[in-house]
């Protein structure tokens, strides 16, 4: 039930930054809409798609469209005031990528799949949503930069998992774990760790 009430304050609050970089770019209402619905939903659709999980989420609870894109669209009334909430905002995107991350394990491991698929689709539902958001606006994902994102979704998705390797009381795993990943993103965004970057330049070689 703790589980179910974090992720739908989670597709919210996504569908809610996906409405404001759908407002960066100028979107009009319609790609608000889909912007919200791709970005809180987009994850879980991926993960099923890859694992061969159906009915998606969003076909067995089409009321998830509504809730995701109704949040998006609310935001337009109310953008004007969205830059008092920012550390809200960062705040609750982190509980969702732990959410996601560890309903993307649950998946998995109902399906039977191999540790490492486990982890995977974690992984998977916590960050494609976001992938997707930031390609459809033209911008570098924020996955593929060095900030804590998928790192912490990986760390979420062993703790869970290995906790309950060792059959451990679930929810305690479950606790422990998303409290864990949700400490190391704030921890990443206040001290802006970062993972090394690659740097590659062929004028270095001449």
């Amino acid at each position: 039930m703790l589980l179910h009430i974090l992720y739908l304050i989670a597709i919210v609050a996504e569908g809610i930054t996906a409405a404001l970089a759908a407002g960066r770019r100028n979107m009009d209402w319609v790609g608000v809409f889909l912007l919200g619905c791709i970005t809180a939903l987009g994850g879980g659709s991926a993960r099923d798609v890859v694992l061969g999980h159906y009915p998606l989420t969003w076909v067995k609870h089409p009321h998830y469209l509504l809730i995701t894109g109704g949040a998006a669209l609310l935001t337009i009334a109310v953008a004007r005031f969205m830059h008092r909430l920012h550390k809200l905002f960062l705040f609750l995107d982190a509980i969702g990528l732990v959410v996601f991350t560890v309903i993307g394990c649950n998946i998995a491991m109902e399906m039977e799949l191999p540790v490492i698929i486990v982890i995977a689709s974690g992984m998977i539902t916590g960050c494609v949503g976001g992938v997707l958001r930031d390609i459809l606006c033209n911008d570098i994902p924020l996955l593929f930069r060095s900030e804590l994102y998928a790192t912490v979704s990986i760390f979420t998705g062993c703790l869970y998992v290995g906790g309950l390797a060792l059959e451990l009381n679930h929810n305690l795993v479950m606790g422990t774990a998303m409290i864990a990943g949700l400490a190391l993103r704030l921890l990443a965004l206040r001290f802006d760790w970062s993972m090394p970057k690659f740097i590659y330049n062929r004028g270095d070689q001449q």
